[in-house]
């Protein structure tokens, strides 16, 4: 685990254990791909939320809001202590990623299958202004089961937009178990890449992997590049990794004492 994802790892766990619940799972799965996304591979500036010339970046798991709000919060998009106000009343930390509350965030999200629409059509926009900005967009393995993710994957392809990044958070897990039992995709990689995409999976916890493949992805051209992101639901909390309940955790004392125990360990190896 490298410095900053672990620091985005603490951040989500007292964001959730000062809540009390929240979406630990599939916020914990990402965390390293955010990290290489917001430490070189996108043009950002965190002073400049609305910079056009920015790339962009579309959480459509709109869910693991915690772990963009802390990655944000890390880069300096706004003060770490709004981190602890995740969905409260008046907040602009709300439970799911929204553009109108929050410094950073470039499309609101939480209808599953409806940020990668709204991430392609923000890809054809920019080649329609001849623009050269990026468009990433970070979908859930279960949310594929959303009929409207292919009709976009469709769309892309169809416009060539080889500026559209799509990665797939393949934790294997979604709400009600096993990704395997609700609706099986099968192979990612292979149906993506029926629909005439450039396709590689990755070991989702390696950042160098992930660098890799977004180089990769920058080299690729007249098609749209699909990432799987082979990953750990739940990554960096054992007793959590692998409960088909780590979805939407609602904490007792002694799991909060054991996750901030966690915490703080990390903490103390990061000084």
């Amino acid at each position: 685990m490298t410095e900053f994802a672990k620091r985005v790892r603490i951040e989500i766990i007292r964001m959730l254990v000062k809540r009390g619940f929240g979406h630990l799972g599939g916020s914990m799965s990402i965390v390293e791909a955010l990290s290489v996304l917001y430490n070189g591979e996108m043009n950002i500036d965190s002073k400049n939320p609305s910079w056009e010339e920015r790339d962009y970046f579309v959480l459509s798991k709109g869910h693991a809001g915690p772990a963009l709000y802390s990655t944000l919060a890390l880069k300096g998009y706004f003060n770490k202590q709004l981190l602890l106000t995740l969905n409260e009343p008046h907040t602009k930390l709300p439970s799911h990623a929204d553009r109108n509350q929050t410094p950073g965030v470039d499309m609101t999200t939480g209808s599953l299958g409806q940020g990668i629409s709204a991430a392609a059509g923000i890809a054809k926009a920019l080649k329609i202004q001849g623009k050269d900005n990026r468009v990433y967009c970070m979908v859930g393995d279960g949310e594929l089961n959303e009929g409207q993710v292919y009709e976009a994957i469709m769309f892309a392809n169809h416009h060539q937009l080889d500026n559209f990044v799509l990665l797939v958070d393949e934790n294997k897990l979604q709400l009600d178990g096993y990704t395997r039992d609700i609706c099986d995709q099968g192979d990612i990689t292979r149906k993506i890449a029926a629909f005439g995409w450039h396709t590689l999976c990755v070991n989702g916890h390696d950042e160098a992997a992930i660098k890799s493949a977004f180089n990769e992805a920058r080299e690729t051209k007249n098609v749209p590049t699909c990432i799987v992101l082979d990953t750990v639901k739940a990554k960096g909390v054992d007793f959590l990794e692998g409960d088909t309940s780590n979805h939407h955790v609602r904490m007792d004392d002694k799991q909060k004492r054991l996750l901030l125990d966690l915490a703080n360990k990390w903490e103390g190896e990061l000084a």
